[in-house]
């Protein structure tokens, strides 16, 4: 997640990064670098553990559901994922840790270093942390008094909450960190929320995380660049003549940068729309299968309809999985990488 093999993944969106903390590395030598990631992951991971154990966990369900949102893998032993608990403290430090674990971790580091200006100022910061922001006002008045919680004998949780907004807030905040963050844990069968909730969610499945972090998706950084595109674009087409840099913060990106992130943005949407047709051959729903796809490829987990929380994936064909296992390891191992590993020259060059 923090140094892909090659030269058109993350590693090299942290150059493109101003006023960021950091520009390639954190520090100078990668060994100083991997071993500042590694205590950063080691601290929230004890951190999110004893909060987990003092809200009434036991130690056993805390590490395992400390280790899937720190590495925003969302596995849980319970049937019901974290709804199973029925506890609003374990649902909002569940949900804080995801926010955290989609962050860029060299962030941490600028705090450490009492960087405060430099981690108020990031650029991809303030997007990710905008975008769910809205995305849980949003979604909390939309599904106020509309929304179902698994029906699970063992979740000892109420069936159904109506006109509570806090409630609503509460859950909104917490399935949007989880598809955010690519973690794919559940309080709620979200499914049964409203399509304009859905919606937002799935959009939500292809922002994805922080470039450095454990985070998977297209990424906040590489969106907020497309993003920036269309505005220059834009103004292009307003003032033909002028010339508009794209910048993060006050740098501007160069070229290759952007046709990285360009490309890379392109090549996801494609390998998204191929998938979904290929998914589609099962005989299922538009829905279930753009959503399967959109979860598998960003590493999320649970989609919608077929393939929503309180459901699986053990219902697809043999092919059909082997396809969604590929998806899953070309989204956590970036695109371009997966690809280039089939490319006869890569090979003879090393050899």
């Amino acid at each position: 997640a923090i140094l892909p093999a090659l030269g058109v993944g993350s590693f090299q969106i942290f150059k493109a990064e101003s006023p960021g903390p950091i520009a390639g590395r954190i520090v100078p030598r990668i060994k100083d670098t991997a071993k500042i990631l590694y205590t950063t992951y080691l601290l929230m991971t004890a951190l999110e553990t004893f909060l987990l154990v003092l809200g009434g966990m036991s130690l056993y369900d805390a590490l395992i559901h400390t280790f899937g949102t720190v590495g925003t893998g969302g596995f849980s032993n319970r049937n019901a994922s974290v709804g199973a608990f029925g506890s609003t403290y374990i649902n909002i430090v569940i949900a804080v840790f995801m926010v955290l674990a989609a962050s860029n971790f060299s962030l941490y580091y600028a705090l450490y270093k009492r960087k405060w200006k430099e981690v108020i100022r990031d650029p991809e910061l303030r997007f990710f942390l905008g975008v769910i922001g809205l995305s849980v006002i949003l979604i909390a008045f939309n599904i106020n008094g509309k929304f179902l919680n698994f029906a699970n004998t063992n979740a000892n949780i109420n069936t159904k909450n109506s006109g509570n907004i806090l409630k609503s807030l509460e859950h909104s905040f917490f399935q949007v960190s989880s598809i955010i963050s690519t973690s794919g844990f559940s309080t709620v069968d979200f499914d049964q929320w409203p399509t304009f909730s859905k919606g937002i969610l799935f959009i939500l499945m292809f922002i994805g995380g922080c470039a450095g972090s454990t985070g998977g998706g297209i990424t906040s950084i590489r969106i907020l660049v497309m993003l920036k595109l269309i505005k220059r674009e834009i103004q292009k087409m307003l003032h033909p003549r002028a010339v508009i840099p794209v910048k993060l913060g006050e740098k501007p990106l160069s070229t290759d940068i952007i046709n990285s992130i360009s490309s890379f943005f392109a090549l996801y949407i494609i390998i998204f729309a191929l998938g979904t047709l290929a998914l589609s051959l099962e005989g299922i729903s538009l829905v279930s299968a753009s959503s399967a796809v959109a979860a598998t490829l960003g590493n999320i987990g649970p989609g919608f309809e077929i393939v929503g929380p309180t459901q699986n994936y053990s219902q697809f064909s043999i092919p059909a999985k082997y396809l969604m296992s590929g998806l899953m390891l070309m989204g956590r191992l970036e695109l371009f990488t997966v690809i280039a590993l089939f490319n006869k020259r890569l090979w003879k060059d090393e050899m």
